[in-house]
């Protein structure tokens, strides 16, 4: 087990990162010298803090020790060779700061969405260069191959330097067109936060609530616009659930045997109140539609209502507009909850060679399998889901079963 001393600057890693580099190169625009500086105040930390203690509060400790280590002006070479030649480019800006976009964080995100760089490409670069994640982790967040991802990302990089693309912070009209790369780099990021935290048993803070903080000010940037609410709504949704999803061995608990008293009201309202401001516009998005499937989750639960055609509905407007792999295999649960479970195993078999190692679709296949009936079937893709889960308490519950 780890010594209080690491679980700490992992947790000050998971928590804080990316907003301490943004600090330290705030003033240089020098990320490389930013990362080395930090990295080296956490190395500092591991040396001290077993014997002197864990301070009170240690991202200021790391921010103070990475300040002294700053101003060395010590490089590492294998720091240079990230996201650093990327972000650099990025902030390379002639005009002046744009004070409407009030985090450093989303600013960046706001000029990984440049109309130069290919759509497909946006969001991962800003989940790499922004919030820190490998090209392992991106591509498990799109369902695509690492290496694919890796390519798709060095191209990108490759474009910003080649065609020496000039780098500005969006004016207000600009801020609509790349809204959509952004709400799904920040959705990406709190979905791998919230499940390296649930895996591992960890509360508090972390990647989803950085994932949250930018929703949050997403919200307040532009607040007419529908889908950041519908975006904050749906990671509310999910994040007032947490403490319900794991039992007091650390069991895995399905959303259909949560105790909702232990759900977090609070969040629940708040999620509730961002989704009606955001069903006022004129508009309908896939944050809001998902952010409604939740709350008709919450409702069924609460109520004991059966509401699963107003899912299935639901899901058959999301997938009009975003008929993603996670999208489709989720309206043939809801198909299936709905009593069509025939006809959602057809949808599953339509999907089954795209889909042979993705998890969710084998743990749906066994559940629809059940409600037909077809238990040694159901059995055999339940270990199949098992044994693609990285979750240890997903993988014991599957296996129980």
């Amino acid at each position: 087990m780890s010594s209080p001393a690491a679980q700490a600057a992992e947790r000050a890693a998971r928590l804080a990162y990316g907003r301490l580099v943004a600090i330290l190169a705030a003033g240089t625009r020098d990320v490389a010298a930013a990362e080395d500086a930090l990295s080296e105040a956490f190395h500092t930390a591991l040396r001290r803090w077993p014997e002197a203690g864990v301070p009170d509060n240690p991202e200021a400790w790391l921010l103070t020790a990475a300040r002294r280590q700053h101003g060395h002006g010590r490089r590492h070479a294998a720091v240079r060779r990230g996201a650093e030649p990327t972000l650099r480019l990025l902030m390379q800006r002639d005009g002046p700061e744009v004070a409407e976009i009030p985090d450093r964080r989303l600013q960046l995100l706001m000029l990984c969405a440049h109309p130069a760089i290919a759509a497909e490409a946006q969001a991962p670069l800003m989940l790499q260069t922004v919030l820190g994640l490998d090209a392992a982790r991106i591509a498990a967040c799109f369902l695509t191959a690492p290496a694919t991802m890796a390519q798709r990302l060095v191209r990108a990089k490759a474009r910003i330097r080649d065609a020496g693309i000039r780098f500005e912070l969006p004016g207000p009209a600009e801020l609509p067109p790349r809204l959509e790369a952004v709400m799904s780099a920040i959705y990406a990021a709190f979905g791998t936060g919230w499940a390296d935290l649930l895996a591992e048993g960890k509360g508090g803070q972390g990647l989803a609530e950085e994932a949250i903080w930018l929703g949050r000010l997403l919200v307040a940037l532009l607040p007419e616009a529908p889908e950041p609410k519908g975006l904050l709504a749906l990671m509310l949704y999910a994040e007032s659930r947490r403490a319900a999803r794991r039992d007091a061995a650390g069991g895995f608990v399905p959303l259909s045997a949560q105790n909702p008293s232990a759900w977090s009201r609070p969040l629940l309202a708040e999620a509730e109140a961002l989704l009606r401001d955001a069903s006022q516009a004129a508009t309908l998005g896939r944050f809001q539609i998902e952010a409604a499937i939740q709350s008709v989750h919450v409702e069924m639960r609460l109520t004991g209502a059966d509401r699963g055609g107003a899912l299935l509905g639901l899901y058959d407007l999301l997938a009009q507009l975003s008929p993603t792999a996670g999208v489709l295999v989720a309206r043939a649960a809801a198909r299936a909850e709905a009593g069509q479970a025939r006809a959602a195993l057809g949808e599953l078999d339509g999907m089954a060679e795209a889909l042979a190692l993705y998890q969710p679709w084998w743990a749906t296949r066994a559940h629809v399998l059940d409600r037909l009936g077809q238990a040694e079937a159901a059995r055999q893709a339940r270990r199949r889901a098992a044994g693609l889960t990285e979750d240890p308490a997903v993988r014991a519950w599957l296996l129980a079963r």
